[in-house]
């Protein structure tokens, strides 16, 4: 199991969270000029990293708030929690 850490509530179990998902997804725009081809891409095609991955995660079982964290999908390690908003770590150094 992950012990988490939330940036509002501290350390918790990983059971208290959902995964949302990839991070740092920009939705295309505007509406009228986006092609069939690009929306169905944003809606449906994610990385699938072998190493780190950054994710969405929700706090369901404490304070309901998303943050991001930088994880490794190969050993599960989280490298770095950050908020909402705030810019991806730089991950190239090795170092957070």
């Amino acid at each position: 199991m992950l012990l988490i850490h939330c940036p509002c509530c501290g350390p918790r179990d990983e059971v208290e969270f959902h995964c949302g998902g990839q991070s740092h997804i920009t939705r295309p725009g505007p509406p009228e000029t986006v092609s069939d081809t690009r929306w169905g891409d944003y809606l449906f095609t994610r990385i699938n990293p072998k190493g780190v991955h950054l994710e969405r995660w929700l706090h369901t079982a404490g304070c309901r708030q998303w943050f991001n964290v930088a994880r490794s999908t190969v050993t599960h390690e989280i490298i770095a929690v950050y908020r909402m908003g705030e810019a991806a770590p730089d991950l190239t150094m090795g170092v957070v």
